[in-house]
């Protein structure tokens, strides 16, 4: 089972996705992809771990998300925030792109639990005025797209309101 989150910044699908995962009733595995970096970014991975709550099981993964569902049992279930960070640490690292797509999603088909996906959706706004900007955004829609082909529920959240486009969400999980 795969459910995929997609919105904007700020836009609540961080909470929804946590209310998915709590929902299978699985061990709850918090896959991160974030690197802290600076004392803000350090802010905001603490925030969202105090969001979460105890119950818990973190992997850092901010590059290897086929090593961190290697580990994954059929007991679990994955929240994996965000496939944003994850393609913008790729891009910088200078991956290759297809390649350790085609990985992931390989990996994705193969876990054995239900697994949540958070993204950002960055094609709404307006062209980037530099070439990795747009080269970026080109990547990050090409990426949603894979994964929502593959999902079995697509929900976009807007101003904390999820919109299911693709399935249903799990039973407990209000809209």
């Amino acid at each position: 089972m795969l459910t995929f989150v997609i919105g904007g910044a700020r836009s609540g699908k961080s909470a929804l996705a946590e209310r998915v995962v709590r929902a299978t009733k699985g061990r709850p595995v918090y896959i991160a992809t974030a690197e802290a970096w600076d004392d803000e970014m350090r802010a905001r991975i603490a925030r969202h771990r105090d969001d979460r709550g105890a119950g818990w099981h973190t992997v850092e993964a901010p590059r290897d998300l086929p090593g961190a569902l290697a580990g994954i049992a059929g007991t679990d279930a994955v929240l994996i925030d965000c496939a944003t960070l994850w393609l913008s640490n790729q891009m910088l690292a200078e991956s290759d792109l297809p390649q350790v797509t085609e990985d992931w999603l390989a990996a994705l088909a193969a876990c054995p639990a239900p697994v949540v996906i958070v993204s950002n959706e960055v094609g709404q706004g307006i062209v980037p005025d530099n070439a990795l900007a747009r080269r970026f955004r080109d990547e990050q829609g090409r990426l949603n797209q894979q994964l929502a082909a593959r999902a079995n529920c697509v929900v976009t959240v807007i101003a904390g309101l999820p919109l299911v486009l693709k399935g249903s969400l799990p039973a407990g999980v209000a809209p």
